[in-house]
């Protein structure tokens, strides 16, 4: 790490916000001051490019004060972004899917290359050729899984995909072990602590990116609507605590993020959890929404039609008392999904924005100001990602703690990979189980 502590400081271009400023020059500390291990352990990054905001925006923008100009910018880039996200609602699973997966390379892809600027000065061999490796076999042994899961059917008509279903894992860690044999091979003599500190940014950023966003997929297939409502939660929560932290922000909430006030974040929550109420009242009506997404192997397309669960039908709830004096109301009717969305928004709210507190903290430790300059305002893909990734998490855990039950599709796929007689077995077994119960009738004399 020699070369690390002789190499100065890259100064960062000037600029208002705040995750541009060291903790200890917010308080005025000199930071010249710190000691020569921190130096080693946290190398500079330079920045990636200039602002790349249009310049007919800019222009029509010039005579705007740079906060309000900036303010402006991010309304326009929001709302484009968010029709966008409807748009490509519009056309179902598969360009969500296909969605994702485009978002999870390159949030990948941004936080890579910070590691590679770091890396690449040294000349070292194969960082970036095995970032990339580990990305395609940990994508192959998560999307092959819910392959097996999700599209039984179409694995057992074709051949070659029960090949790779039988030996997936198998084939899956043979894949990995290549990859760490190639990065052993790839260490050079005095750069061994840098190489495997890089080593473990890869895993690190695949565990951060790859796993939650197979995670949002999972969700996806569970029903739309439970990939819909927690991605709009997250994006109300994060324009919220924006609004009311620029218009009535006083008090600093965190360090981390000098902007972040308490007035934003606590009206962000209240926003977000009436928000979330409302939208989930509404797409709980459409069977579109709530359905699981499922998979026809006779058309060969994707179905979502089904008879909605009990969640997804309206029930009627008695009021506590100190509700009923203030609203007059004894009962009301309400789909189950919306209690749910309480829980989901106050996650959201309260614990998500700490999945972009730990992004701040990231780029204070590299001294960036954004992951990329990918959107105009806001910086890269990963840092309008950072919260829901942390969400898409808690829906998961969410589902299976609260909500998923015994599938039985998922059953009956699991069943037709089985060999005849297996099946044959099975087929006995239930029949004289359902008749020990008296839900079959009795064989005939």
């Amino acid at each position: 790490m020699t070369e690390l502590r002789k190499r100065g400081a890259v100064p960062v271009p000037d600029s208002t916000d705040g995750d541009n400023i060291s903790d200890k020059e917010a308080e005025g500390v000199d930071t010249e001051a710190e000691c020569e291990g921190d130096k080693a352990d946290t190398p500079d990054v330079p920045p990636s490019s200039a602002d790349n905001t249009p310049e007919c925006i800019t222009k029509a923008l010039e005579g705007l004060p740079p906060r309000w100009k900036n303010y402006v910018i991010r309304g326009i880039l929001s709302m484009a972004m968010i029709s966008g996200f409807f748009f490509i609602i519009y056309f179902g699973p598969i360009t969500l899917i296909l969605t994702v997966m485009t978002i999870q390379i390159k949030c990948f892809h941004e936080i890579i290359t910070i590691g590679y600027r770091v890396y690449r000065s040294y000349e070292l061999p194969w960082f970036r050729t095995l970032s990339w490796y580990f990305l395609i076999c940990v994508n192959y042994f998560f999307y092959g899984e819910t392959l097996a899961d999700y599209f039984g059917a179409l694995v057992q008509r074709e051949e070659p995909l029960q090949f790779l279903s039988r030996y997936h894992r198998f084939i899956s860690f043979a894949l990995y072990l290549a990859g760490f044999c190639m990065f052993v091979l790839s260490l050079v003599k005095k750069h061994y602590r840098l190489q495997f500190y890089m080593f473990a940014w890869t895993h690190v950023t695949l565990l951060l990116v790859v796993t939650q966003s197979h995670l949002v997929i999972q969700n996806l297939f569970e029903g739309m609507i439970w990939f819909i409502v927690p991605i709009s939660i997250v994006i109300c929560n994060d324009i919220m605590a924006y609004l009311f932290g620029f218009f009535f922000g006083r008090t600093p909430l965190i360090k981390l993020s000098p902007k972040k006030t308490w007035e934003g974040f606590i009206g962000g929550f209240f926003s977000t959890v009436v928000f979330g109420f409302i939208l989930a009242y509404l797409l709980s009506q459409v069977q579109y929404f709530v359905c699981p997404v499922g998979y026809n192997s006779e058309s060969n397309s994707f179905t979502i039609e089904c008879e909605p669960s009990s969640i997804f039908e309206l029930q009627e709830y008695t009021l506590p008392t100190a509700l009923h004096n203030i609203l007059g109301w004894e009962t009301v009717q309400l789909y189950p999904f919306q209690i749910h969305s309480i829980f989901l928004s106050s996650f959201g709210s309260l614990i998500g924005p700490f999945g972009g507190f730990f992004a701040s903290g990231f780029k204070r430790a590299f001294k960036i100001k954004d992951f990329a300059n990918t959107i105009p305002g806001h910086g890269g893909i990963m840092d309008r990602f950072d919260c829901q990734y942390l969400m898409a998490t808690f829906v998961h855990v969410y589902i299976g703690s609260f909500i998923r039950g015994p599938n039985p599709s998922k059953v009956l796929q699991q069943l037709l990979l089985l060999q005849p007689e297996q099946q044959l077995s099975i087929f006995h077994n239930l029949h004289s189980h359902l008749r020990e119960r008296g839900l079959l009738p009795p064989p005939q004399a």
